[in-house]
């Protein structure tokens, strides 16, 4: 029973936030789409370089990349600062922060690698930490 309801909360955020994404401007949404290992195996769709979602064989998360940068150098990687959420489909669930880096191996082709200080809310709160590497197409 607590699987499906985590399901069901994890499921209604992440359509929550895609129409609130979709709904804030009227131009079509930039999209990526790809695949990643942040909860284990997963796929990874996200809108105008700002809403990730992630959905993958261990849980599910949602981030808000809120503050991008360049790095001041030849190669073509940038820096990024997040806020977000996760929960697992048998137990744990929290709030994270990813700190991470793109690089854009070639035109609509980005690579990105991420740490996550992580809530676990479950039971308690603990610290934990978490990463994420993964490939994304941009349409």
């Amino acid at each position: 029973m607590k699987a499906v309801v985590t399901r069901f909360a994890l499921g209604s955020m992440l359509g929550a936030m895609t129409f609130v994404a979709q709904a804030s401007n009227n131009q079509p949404a930039e999209l990526a789409v790809g695949l990643a290992v942040d909860q284990q195996l997963s796929v990874v769709v996200e809108l105008d370089n700002q809403y990730r979602f992630i959905i993958g064989n261990q849980g599910a998360a949602f981030d808000y990349i809120a503050k991008t940068g360049q790095f001041e150098s030849d190669e073509p990687i940038s820096w990024y600062v997040g806020v977000g959420a996760w929960g697992e489909w048998e137990d744990g669930f929290g709030a994270r922060v990813p700190l991470g880096i793109n690089y854009q191996v070639s035109d609509g082709w980005k690579l990105y690698g991420q740490v996550q200080p992580e809530l676990n809310m479950h039971k308690g709160w603990k610290l934990d930490i978490g990463a994420a590497l993964g490939a994304k197409y941009h349409f």
